[in-house]
């Protein structure tokens, strides 16, 4: 096949093959018509400088011999390689020898493909199930970690009323505490700042992260441990699902949009203020108004952080691991969180007592059991998806205050925790409950896929 370019200067000499395409180009100068002129140009002759010996259509029978139906489907053996992960070479071998089974359009390859169906579709089946297994610990993961939570405001409410342990120490104590997760990457040889050409983005997710914690543990010095928590988890859930497509352009899809819609309606319910805070007819002071304002201010502010910081570390994927990205925001939680109680002029009071120094090791056990949950989850989850289960949170925070201290939740709040325990018990189910039609529809579309005269 030939193509002339007159006003470009060059023609081209194109070969097809069915494993390379070669194209040859040849330059002369620009075409000036003149009357009775002709023009004429050379191209390269096989032997001749410059002229590339590519396979021509004679060797297409030797092609159709290697790859005839002759070569039967490869094994169940190399399709589990296929599917698990061997190697480029490998996959390219097996997928080459499944396509040329129906090579000739004889009926050998398509035998082939026929009979080995079943073991195509146990292939599948147990694909599924790796899978469907593989979202189980997700989930699971993701569940501790909302328990975890829900733990963390109690733990710290009770270290607040009982021992006077301030919010921000005890943030500075459970970051010095986590530092101990070096030891995770120098055990395995990696760098704890990062990989090289990661270690700005997971500076910066340590960042959000430590502001987020920081802004959180302040506004409880404001507002009620309740109203801020209930305001960390809306906002993080409904920016983080923004900033996910705006930044990362991944998109929910309509039935976990729903399903997180309802979520957030019932958080809105938790905070609606109670009868004797609305019908109240004193004025109010405006020092306590703007101290309040602060703390809502500050509420919002941690959502937006934490937002950022798991947006960020979604972009990381499997890049940065869980271990090092602890000790970031270990070592990040100590720089700011002594910037923030010098800000704040917040005192320091050491626990005294056995009872104190259990109780904050129990907080920073279920904070490192909460973040390994929810950096897990963020591999392979949507943003918006993690931080909507870790709404059931706040659920567990009320059945615990309700066994530890003498808090009778009103009609507004148990309504909204049911509909945050309803939506995330929904998501749960969709995500890991598959439909009864869905390994027929994997093998019907790859019968499809076998009986297509595109190859």
């Amino acid at each position: 096949m030939e193509s002339t370019h007159l006003l470009s200067g060059s023609k081209k000499r194109v070969k097809i093959h069915p494993h390379t395409v070669t194209a040859k180009y040849a330059t002369h100068t620009p075409y000036s018509p003149q009357h009775g002129a002709h023009t004429h140009t050379h191209f390269p002759q096989p032997g001749d400088d410059g002229y590339d010996d590519a396979p021509s259509f004679e060797d297409f029978g030797n092609f159709l011999e290697e790859t005839s139906d002759r070569k039967q489907l490869t094994e169940s053996k190399k399709w589990s390689q296929t599917l698990f992960g061997s190697s480029d070479k490998d996959k390219d071998t097996a997928l080459n020898t499944q396509v040329s089974g129906r090579g000739d359009g004889s009926d050998g390859g398509v035998r082939g493909a026929k009979g080995s169906g079943r073991g195509v579709g146990e292939q599948l089946a147990s694909f599924g199930e790796a899978s469907v297994s593989a979202s189980r610990l997700t989930w699971v993961g993701l569940i501790g970690a909302a328990l975890a939570h829900g733990c963390l405001i109690v733990l710290t409410h009770l270290a607040s009323e009982r021992f006077s342990l301030g919010p921000l120490f005890l943030l500075l104590v459970r970051s010095i505490f986590q530092l101990l997760s070096v030891a995770v990457p120098l055990q395995r040889g990696e760098n704890p700042f990062g990989p090289e050409g990661y270690r700005l983005l997971l500076f910066c997710f340590g960042i959000a992260y430590s502001l987020s914690l920081c802004c959180a543990y302040s506004s409880l010095s404001f507002v009620s441990p309740g109203n801020a928590t209930t305001t960390w988890r809306l906002t993080t859930t409904a920016l983080s699902a923004t900033l996910a497509f705006l930044l990362l352009e991944e998109r929910l899809g309509l039935a976990d949009g729903i399903t997180i819609a309802a979520g957030l309606c019932g958080l809105g319910l938790v905070l609606l203020p109670t009868v004797d805070e609305s019908e109240s007819d004193s004025p109010t002071d405006p020092v306590v108004f703007w101290r309040s304002a602060f703390g809502w201010s500050l509420s919002a502010l941690a959502g937006l952080w934490m937002a950022l910081a798991l947006v960020g570390y979604r972009s990381l994927k499997e890049r940065v691991g869980v271990g090092t990205a602890l000790f970031t925001v270990s070592w990040t939680g100590c720089v700011l969180a002594p910037a923030s109680l010098a800000l704040l002029q917040e005192g320091w009071s050491w626990p005294t007592g056995a009872p104190a120094w259990g109780l904050v090791l129990g907080l920073a056990v279920c904070s490192v059991a909460a973040f390994l949950g929810m950096t897990h989850a963020l591999t392979r989850l949507h943003p918006a998806l993690v931080s909507a289960s870790q709404s059931l949170e706040i659920p567990v925070a009320m059945l615990l205050h309700l066994a530890v201290l003498p808090l009778v939740p009103t009609a507004p709040e148990v309504v909204g925790n049911v509909m945050v325990l309803l939506s995330v018990g929904w998501l749960v189910a969709m995500k890991l409950l598959p439909s009864r039609g869905g390994g027929r529809c994997q093998r019907e579309e790859y019968e499809e896929i076998l009986d297509s005269p595109i190859k």
